[in-house]
């Protein structure tokens, strides 16, 4: 299953911490640094499908790295981030390559949008589209397909379907989609889960070779092959 790739340069722990577990939650694979020096090699070894970028940095500034992520690709998206929104640090943003300026604070919301429209543009590998066995699974569209085969989900499904291909080959705990989804563990949405797990399973018959797995007293896993 490929991911796509992030590459994200913060040195803000807490907001780090925030934005990495929001983007792995929807199905990216991020790397992230939190000095600027790290970033070109971080950069040439990931070869990442879109960067992220803080301007005020340790080391190099976000500046000094978006103009050298383009002197080695010119097409990559690159967004900056900064607590500074006067025109000149916007203008100096676009002139060291960048796509999207994005002001802080903002919101995870805010930015997986905009992170979905570069990609878009780009025509790179849309966030969160997933490659499991012979199924496809499209979560911005909302449909899981193979071959002339499609479902569409609703947005439950598809949340919960989000969750566990994310961690494919590995448990996700009952609690934890529960209070996710839900946002708490009472027994009445425990049994909907119980409901969801059930459709799923019958639309991922498609592909018989891909099972999603209950792990008594831990929850579900989703495996292939």
């Amino acid at each position: 299953m490929s991911k796509t790739r992030v590459l994200y340069v913060e040195d803000e722990e807490v907001l780090a911490m925030l934005v990495r577990d929001h983007l792995e939650r929807n199905g990216f694979e991020v790397h992230w640094v939190a000095n600027g020096n790290e970033a070109e090699a971080i950069f040439r070894e990931v070869k990442p499908d879109l960067c992220i970028l803080d301007i005020m940095l340790p080391g190099l500034s976000g500046y000094e790295i978006g103009k050298v992520i383009r002197a080695v690709d010119k097409a990559v998206p690159i967004i900056f981030l900064t607590a500074r929104s006067e025109s000149k640090d916007v203008v100096e943003g676009f002139k060291s390559g960048g796509n999207d300026y994005l002001k802080k604070p903002f919101s995870l919301e805010e930015l997986m949008a905009r992170i979905n429209n570069l990609l878009s543009m780009a025509g790179r590998t849309s966030p969160g589209q997933y490659k499991i066995g012979d199924l496809s699974f499209d979560p911005v569209r909302m449909v899981i397909q193979t071959g002339d085969q499609s479902v569409s989900l609703s947005h439950r499904e598809n949340e919960l379907l989000k969750m566990l291909i994310a961690m494919v080959g590995r448990p996700v705990e009952r609690k934890e989609i529960l209070l996710q989804l839900w946002g708490d563990d009472h027994f009445f949405n425990s049994r909907n889960l119980d409901v969801y797990i059930t459709r799923l399973r019958k639309y991922l018959k498609m592909d018989p070779d891909i099972q999603l797995i209950t792990l008594k007293g831990v929850g579900y896993q989703l495996v292939e092959g």
